[in-house]
């Protein structure tokens, strides 16, 4: 479960890397450290997207620590250094959210909680500001403010509806296909296709840099998520798009949006967004899914949006 660093993403000095049994038993990788200098105005707490890993976010937590924020983060359960679920380990797999769910709660009262100063606030990516959601609806949630980047409410380009792709998808696990890739899935991941291709960002250093990480570690990377994976997701979302869910957040969120996003919809985020109790957003026209991992000038434009919104940063 060590962190994997190369020339040009090396690991963070300080690192405190563990590994922690979930509900399940189901081991998962985390690493915590320390702000850079002087007292400590918190801890952010980041959670990645589907098929991500802790080392694609050593520019970030290195950015995070140097604000004056402790830094704790994980892999979600089957995916990165944490353990997989079934024999093939590329295939993205979970039968329900609520298991993401419960690993940010064990992450919390296990590692964050113990040994992070508080107070909390929350970073997450994609799927994981999905699974975030749902954390944001607890009066007692541990987190002052929450960041998200692109955050998963809507899938985009979809060939059918999403009430009848979620259809299709309960349907097959119903036949007993939970753990098929979804049609059209494969073992190879985003790192097998050429930049020009990619849906992820326009930064091809940044690119090349995370594609070198999994060539150097390629247990780390991931291929298409299963059909299991894919009705859970449809189910997760299907809640936070509801009409009850906006009221039931109660924590300031700041969500920053990919304008050139081909994963997920720009516009269910805008929606959310404006029906919130506390909630603002930003977008970035130019970028694609990933805003943490495009050019500079987008992510300096990110940071200044966190250093306003979250309480502290220097």
């Amino acid at each position: 479960m060590d962190l994997v660093g190369i020339a040009r993403n090396p690991v963070p000095a300080g690192a405190v890397v563990a590994g922690l049994a979930s509900f399940d038993g189901l081991r998962l990788r985390t690493a915590r450290w320390r702000a850079s200098a002087g007292a400590s105005n918190g801890t952010v707490c980041v959670f990645t997207g589907r098929g991500e890993f802790i080392e694609k976010y050593f520019e970030t937590i290195d950015d995070l620590r140097r604000r004056g924020f402790a830094v704790a983060i994980m892999d979600w359960r089957g995916q990165g250094g944490s353990q997989r679920k079934l024999k093939n380990r590329r295939k993205g797999h979970v039968e329900d959210f609520s298991e993401y769910e419960r690993d940010v709660e064990t992450f919390m009262t296990e590692t964050v909680l113990p040994d992070c100063p508080p107070p909390y606030f929350a970073m997450a990516h994609s799927m994981g500001a999905n699974v975030l959601l749902h954390a944001a609806r607890h009066r007692d949630c541990w987190f002052d403010r929450m960041i998200m980047t692109a955050p998963m409410l809507q899938l985009a380009k979809l060939p059918l509806s999403t009430a009848a792709m979620a259809a299709i998808a309960e349907v097959a696990v119903f036949l007993g296909l939970g753990d098929a890739y979804i049609p059209g899935g494969k073992n190879a991941g985003w790192e097998s296709e050429p930049f020009e291709n990619n849906l992820l960002t326009t930064d091809k250093r940044r690119w090349t840099r995370n594609r070198e990480i999994l060539a150097v570690a390629p247990e780390l990377g991931l291929g298409s998520p299963t059909i299991a994976w894919a009705r859970a997701a449809f189910e997760s979302m299907k809640t936070v798009n509801s009409y009850s869910f906006p009221s039931s957040v109660y924590v300031p969120i700041l969500m920053l949006v990919a304008g050139q996003d081909n994963l997920v919809s720009p516009k269910a985020v805008e929606r959310l967004t404006s029906q919130l109790r506390a909630g603002s957003q930003l977008v970035f026209a130019n970028a694609r899914h990933e805003p943490l991992q495009e050019r500079d000038e987008i992510r300096e434009e990110l940071w200044a949006a966190f250093d306003a919104f979250v309480p502290g940063s220097r």
